[in-house]
């Protein structure tokens, strides 16, 4: 049985992150989407001051979803550019050894601020990572990676940091398919690997999403991801790929959650203020347009956050989530897309103007339909599965 209940502890960690989102996100969330590529250096340092307020969590699980949901209340490109191993932890996390966790991941909140990213999307790969061609060449004790990746979030700062680290997805083998795809770990510094440029983007913008090069870059034989053999009738490598993905997506959810209450939020207190109250017990039939729209926003994002909690749970009980993964990211991408819209429609020029925040979050809101797999792949992920579909089989 499913249960939310948050001890104490918990408690007081999810108000910790709100307090930060609160005080030290917001009064900076537009100067820096005004700035982007400039570095929030104070807030950083700030925030890895805190790393022991509960805000911070190796953990992927429904307080960390809390968390970051408070976090991304207050600016979600903030939130990227907090300390941490990120996406790329969550691929370790999810396909590394005993021994990986503790190399890669164990002293990561020790020492100075230190970030992690995931490459794996490709100028010719996109939604499709069976299609990945970057190569991963075994030279004796080392392999050599070649190729180049695309739109990685915090890639410029997980290469500027020495404790940082990169996991690439390359192929070992292109005539196996799917089944040559494997993963590696590529530590900050490591010759042959370079940032080529930085995206100009619509939302998020605080945070850098780099292109990121590999030249001949030569990594230990053991900071592959799992087995390095290669099976033609198997494809425990890509699997790996798609564990990742069942990890992060909920926290991309999480995320989107965090930027759709941000807008909830707003234009019911604005409402309030201005003495308009949102009739909950009348019927249906009874209320004004606004107030079934507000009830709308509302539902979507509870069923998002419920769709996100579930999936998370379910990792965190050692229980497959796929399905369930997909489906929050899908729904929390569709909510935040909804809702942001909706919000900045009801406001009118008050919305649409630069005085408050409305319209970043509606800008913010976007990516997380996007990346992580766009929400038409994830609908295509979730049909396959209630379906029991193959991917021969519905395309």
């Amino acid at each position: 049985m499913i249960d939310f209940e948050l001890t104490s502890e918990q408690q007081e960690g999810i108000k910790a992150a709100h307090e930060s989102a609160k005080e030290l996100f917001r009064p900076v969330s537009r100067y820096y989407d005004e700035h982007e590529h400039e570095s929030p250096q104070e807030l950083i340092d700030k925030m890895w001051e805190r790393r022991g307020e509960g805000i911070f969590s190796m953990g992927l699980d429904v307080t960390s979803a809390l968390r970051i949901e408070e976090l991304c209340w207050g600016d979600a490109g903030l939130y990227l550019c907090i300390p941490g191993p990120a996406l790329g932890g969550a691929a370790v996390f999810s396909s590394g050894t005993k021994e990986q966790l503790g190399r890669f991941l164990g002293g990561f909140n020790e020492g100075g601020p230190k970030w992690g990213a995931m490459a794996m999307t490709e100028p010719h790969a996109g939604s499709d990572t069976a299609a990945i061609s970057a190569t991963a060449v075994r030279d004796g004790d080392e392999w050599v990676l070649n190729g180049e990746k695309i739109f990685v979030t915090m890639g410029k700062r997980a290469l500027e940091n020495s404790d940082g680290f990169v996991v690439v997805w390359a192929t070992v083998d292109k005539s196996a398919g799917r089944a040559g795809i494997k993963s590696f770990v590529v530590p900050a510094g490591t010759p042959g690997m370079r940032v080529e440029k930085l995206e100009k983007k619509l939302g998020i913008r605080a945070s850098d999403t780099a292109t990121i090069v590999f030249d001949n870059c030569r990594i230990p034989f053991d900071n592959i991801l799992g087995s390095p053999e290669v099976k033609k009738t198997e494809t425990r490598g890509f699997r790996g790929a798609m564990a990742t993905f069942d990890a992060t997506r909920p926290i991309i959810a999480a995320q989107a959650i965090g930027v759709g209450r941000a807008a909830l939020d707003f234009v019911k207190e604005t409402l309030e203020s201005k003495g308009i109250k949102i009739r909950y017990g009348a019927p249906r039939q009874k209320l004004t347009a606004l107030e079934r729209d507000i009830m709308e926003m509302e539902a979507n994002y509870k069923a998002a956050k419920l769709l996100t909690l579930r999936a998370l749970w379910m990792m965190s009980q050692a229980q497959p989530n796929s399905l369930e993964s997909s489906m929050a990211k899908t729904k929390a991408g569709l909510a935040v897309t909804k809702i942001t819209q909706k919000a900045v429609e009801i406001m009118g020029p008050l919305g649409y103007s630069q005085k408050h925040l409305l319209e970043k979050w509606m800008r913010d809101g976007k990516i997380n339909d996007i990346f992580e797999g766009t929400g038409q792949i994830n609908m295509l992920v979730t049909a396959r599965r209630v379906l029991n579909y193959s991917r021969d089989q519905l395309k």
